[in-house]
């Protein structure tokens, strides 16, 4: 009778402890598959932004109302002369949305002066990671101020937030490792700016360096994937348990 009772208890343990790990791998299972149904909303957003009309930079008297919600990736024109000062290098291992990055690279981040007065900080385009002399960085960026206004076309981003992992900026180098135009402006004395940046699509300069070019969506949805493999494992736990069970009922 205890041998039974002890069998009962066992059972009754080690179902419980089973339907605890099948309920969890199901909730991971069904959570990746909403994170799929909001990376499909997202790419189709982004395309459709990215692939919208062409429209004019918006007016300063509504920067603060812009989103990354809403305005992220939308393609705009303008005219704009860039600042004769120092500008800001940003490492990036690689782009999901640049597709003709060849892997590791920094960015050109260069304060533009609007006619209107306001400054807006473009990203300029790559630079090969092989070019690590800061000088030679120099050189090709210094050949794009011209000190005469030039039309623009570019893409609305918003800056990064760094992570827990991200390496610290070297100012010094005048390099950083997330897209914070807000951090190197006050960094770099390039003053107040849009609570934006634009990845610049056109011109294109003579040398291609930096090099500017358009956005294509690339993310990363491998979501369904992932899905399949939680709810096979809890599959797998349930087999195991009813295997386990089954060779308690032969004892």
């Amino acid at each position: 009778m205890t041998t039974l009772s002890a069998r009962r208890r066992s059972i009754t343990g080690l179902g419980i402890v089973t339907l605890v790990i099948v309920g969890v791998l199901l909730s991971l299972g069904f959570w990746q598959l909403q994170r799929r149904t909001e990376k499909h909303a997202l790419i189709a957003a982004l395309t459709e932004r990215l692939g919208g009309a062409l429209g004019a930079l918006p007016a300063a008297s509504t920067w603060a109302a812009l989103t990354p919600a809403h305005d992220e990736f939308r393609r705009v024109t303008f005219t704009a002369t860039l600042k004769p000062v120092p500008d800001g290098m940003v490492y990036s291992s690689g782009s999901a949305v640049r597709p003709d990055v060849p892997g590791p690279v920094t960015w050109a981040f260069l304060p533009a002066q609007l006619p209107s007065g306001e400054t807006v900080v473009i990203n300029a385009g790559f630079v090969q990671n092989t070019m690590q002399d800061r000088a030679q960085q120099d050189r090709a960026v210094q050949r794009l101020i011209t000190g005469a206004p030039v039309t623009m076309t570019g893409y609305l981003r918003f800056p990064e937030a760094a992570g827990a992992l991200t390496p610290h900026d070297d100012v010094t180098k005048r390099l950083w490792f997330t897209r914070d135009q807000r951090a190197m402006a006050q960094a770099l004395g390039w003053g107040e700016v849009a609570p934006f940046y634009i990845d610049l699509e056109s011109p294109e300069p003579a040398n291609g360096i930096p090099k500017p070019g358009p956005l294509e969506v690339h993310l990363k949805d491998d979501h369904l994937q992932y899905a399949v493999t939680w709810f096979g494992l809890a599959a797998a736990v349930v087999i195991a348990f009813g295997v386990w069970l089954r060779g308690q009922k032969r004892v």
